[in-house]
């Protein structure tokens, strides 16, 4: 009964959304068939518009509800392809982008920074309108990728928040004391600082280093990219960094923007009025038309998230995933395919499970060996266990504001002994095998169950720092000095030696075509592996909650219903403008901006 029960269930559920489907699918049709927008080309004159404020995502979002709302999102590499392709087409003539607050982190701003700085190259006019530059202080970086455009407007209500950096960690072993609570974390090295949170009151000495060092990197990286943009020298952005917020009469006249007014104004002298105006043309429906299947096959592999054993999971909110065996297959189909000639894997990870990042780094070299170039392209963050799966590639790339080595391990638990007596809650228990019970929450690790703790570390340790040194041809006593568990950012890796060169998705691209002899004209097709889920079938998964059967069931009555779903997903949607851890500490440029 409950088994026919929640068949029912989901047979309501499919029904409701065929029924929404088949509304949106409707109402998109009416839409563009009644207004007519966009339906082949461009217009003649037309500005691109971009707004800094949605989610970037690193892939195509499979959420079947915002597919059907027009939820404002983009695909960061699809958006700065469709930049790249607007400076080259003589139907755009500018280029205009809205913000208050990006979500961006630094890395990702970078990458979209340099496609607008290329776009300015072409000539054509690129403007940014933001309603506040940080609102209430918060803005350094949302000023940094201002600073990228030729025109900046602000708000007269608004403030440039060019506060400067700074970082803020919790520690909670105070708490853990008070609640009788104990932990025994160990790790390799001294720089591997993740589990401070739980073992110490404040930084300690190295991990103070670190992050002195990420945040005098950052803030070279934001000032000389300031300078570069506004055409002012250094030292005069040195001494406006961490003295804001800014009021419009003081940002005016301090030459960090151009103009104080409203979006109106601001768009009015970019497109014109009248019958000569040049149209708004959103960059998703813009980078949509970009789109072709012909060109050399390029396998593009992304790494999102933590890394763990077992296949990716993602749900209506997520990038994708980062599950060991979904990617690995992915990189086998890659191989096997013939007409793909190069593989791109980008990786955005703080890291995760040695033995699910060694089963990927594995297929990575698996891949090269069987002739297919591998290139690695970083995200935000490529630490640890993200590190680990990037540094056999033939050709590794990171932007100057990507987090990345933190070339360690470590492993531990919490104790609950004490804290359970505290409670009046007793346990007992039975083993058979001296360390059967070693991860048990409720005793510490005896002295032979540390011996081993110590030996698994120092094999770890020793792999990672053993497969750096044959990844990036770099001696085994300097790497242990840039590795013990030390985080980086790109522009010290690269001067390390940790990575090959410094850029995003465009330099990415063209490390591809070098590797994989391509001619200038030669275009290619990246093509997603694995296939990106449709987005009736992340709804499958998310209402087959059931026996294996009725999962099975289910998925063949989307199987038989994808060629009627498949027409929605290709029209254009109207918008309105315990075991081992190879992880990295907690900190983002991103999170630390004030």
């Amino acid at each position: 009964m409950r088994r026919l029960g929640r068949l029912l269930v989901i047979l309501l559920a499919v029904t409701g959304f065929l029924t929404l489907c088949g509304i949106g699918l409707t109402g998109l049709v009416a839409y563009r068939l009644a207004t007519g927008e966009g339906v082949t080309v461009p217009p003649e004159r037309g500005i691109v518009t971009l707004d800094l404020e949605s989610r970037f995502r690193s892939a195509p979002n499979g959420d079947p509800m915002a597919a059907l709302s027009g939820e404002q999102s983009y695909v960061l590499r699809q958006v700065i392809e469709a930049i790249d392709a607007a400076a080259a087409d003589r139907r755009v003539v500018g280029l205009f982008a809205t913000m208050g607050h990006a979500s961006l982190g630094l890395a990702d701003g970078q990458d979209l920074r340099d496609a607008i700085i290329r776009f300015r190259a072409s000539g054509k006019p690129a403007v940014l309108f933001a309603e506040t530059l940080g609102d209430g202080g918060v803005g350094t970086l949302d000023y940094y990728l201002a600073s990228a455009f030729g025109q900046v407007w602000l708000q007269p209500s608004g403030d440039v928040g060019l506060t400067g950096l700074a970082a803020e960690s919790p520690f909670v072993k105070g708490t853990l004391d008070l609640l009788g609570i104990k932990t025994q974390f160990f790790a390799r090295h001294e720089y591997k600082s993740a589990i401070e949170t739980f073992t110490q009151s404040a930084y300690s000495a190295p991990h103070r280093e670190t992050l002195g060092r990420l945040l005098d990197s950052w803030t070279g990286q934001i000032v000389a990219g300031i300078a570069s943009g506004r055409k002012m020298p250094v030292e005069r952005v040195q001494g406006l960094l961490g003295k804001g917020p800014y009021l419009p009469p003081e940002a005016l006249a301090a030459g960090l923007i151009d103009r104080v007014g409203y979006r109106d104004e601001a768009w009015t002298a970019v497109a014109g009025s009248g019958e000569s105006a040049a149209e708004e043309v959103d960059i998703a429906d813009y980078a949509a038309r970009q789109i072709s299947p012909n060109g050399v096959k390029v396998a593009l592999i992304s790494g999102l998230g933590a890394i763990h054993r077992g296949e990716s999971s993602p749900g209506f909110d997520d990038d994708g995933g980062f599950g060991a065996a979904t990617i690995a297959q992915a990189f086998r189909d890659a191989v096997e395919d013939e007409s793909v000639k190069a593989i791109l894997f980008r990786v955005d990870s703080p890291g995760g499970s040695y033995t699910a990042s060694d089963t990927i780094w594995h297929e990575v070299k698996l891949a090269r060996a069987a002739g297919k170039p591998v290139v690695v392209s970083m995200g935000n963050v490529a630490a640890s266990g993200g590190y680990f799966v990037a540094m056999g590639a033939d050709r590794v790339l990171a932007q100057p504001g990507t987090l990345t080595g933190s070339i360690g391990v470590f492993t531990g638990k919490v104790v609950l002994d004490e804290f359970w007596r505290k409670l009046g809650v007793s346990w007992d228990e039975m083993h058979r095998g001296d360390n059967a019970g070693m991860w048990s929450m409720n005793r510490p690790f005896p002295p032979e169950a540390q011996a081993r703790i110590d030996a698994m570390l120092d094999a770890i340790y020793a792999d990672f720092t053993g497969k750096a040194v044959e990844g990036r041809a770099i001696p085994a006593d300097k790497i242990d000095q840039l590795a013990r568990g030390r985080v980086w950012s790109g522009t010290d890796a690269h001067d390390n030696g940790l990575v090959d060169g410094l850029g995003g998705w465009h330099e990415a691209i063209a490390a591809v075509r070098d590797l994989a002899h391509l001619k200038p004209e030669d275009s290619l097709n990246l093509v997603a592996f694995p296939e990106p889920r449709k987005p009736w079938e992340v709804l499958a998964e998310a209402l087959s909650g059931g026996s294996v059967a009725e999962r099975k069931a289910l998925s063949r009555a989307v199987a038989v219903l994808d060629p009627l779903l498949a027409p929605l997903a290709a029209l254009p949607v109207p918008r309105d403008g315990g075991g081992a851890s190879l992880r990295m500490m907690p900190v983002s440029p991103a999170g630390a901006a004030r």
